[in-house]
């Protein structure tokens, strides 16, 4: 039938061959360990039955301590003291993800500090985002616009708990009992 429209060819799963050159030398040090500032934000992608994925990638973007855009956001040239603002890390077997990084300070005075967090794995049509704000920031949390529209039994889902100095853990399960918040993707990634 030459007249019949023709419709939209579907969308096919991500991977697991996606992630063999993605990863980059450095992509999960955002700043040094050894900068000043310097935090740990880990954690463990689960799939809906609750078991760790192996080969998910998980990139970050984040403002600097004052709430700026950093101006080397997507550098992939990581030269030992400079914050990026960018980071990308390839899950290990066990689905564990770590970056060194900074906490970035708040990019409205409204606004509780949140680091944006991108997610691919396999069997996703498309990348999912979501935002990791933190546990210790609990008054500017409560006082937060976005985390307001949440459900807040699921507000958990968005909080980087503390689990040492310096150190934030933050599990995304993709769906199931649990499943972290996922948000549509907005242009302006600082708002």
């Amino acid at each position: 039938m030459p007249d019949a429209p023709l419709g939209q060819t579907p969308s096919q799963t991500v991977g697991p061959f996606f992630g063999y050159a993605l990863p980059f030398p450095g992509g999960p040090q955002v700043a040094a360990p050894w900068h000043p500032e310097s935090i740990r934000l880990h954690g463990t992608v689960y799939d809906g039955a609750g078991d760790a994925i192996p080969d998910a990638i998980i990139e970050i973007w984040h403002a600097d301590s004052a709430g700026r855009v950093i101006a080397e956001r997507g550098s992939l040239d990581r030269n030992g003291h400079t914050v990026t603002g960018f980071g990308r890390s390839a899950v290990n077997r066990a689905g564990e993800f770590e970056f060194s990084t900074i906490k970035p300070g708040s990019t409205r005075a409204d606004a509780a500090p949140y680091i944006l967090v991108t997610v691919f794995a396999r069997g996703l049509t498309h990348h999912l985002f979501t935002r990791a704000y933190f546990g210790d920031e609990v008054e500017r949390n409560e006082g937060d616009p976005f985390l307001a529209t949440v459900d807040p039994l699921r507000r958990p889902t968005l909080i980087a708990a503390p689990d040492a100095q310096n150190s934030y853990r933050f599990d995304i399960r993709l769906q199931g009992e649990g499943e972290t918040v996922f948000l549509d993707f907005d242009a302006e990634i600082y708002g």
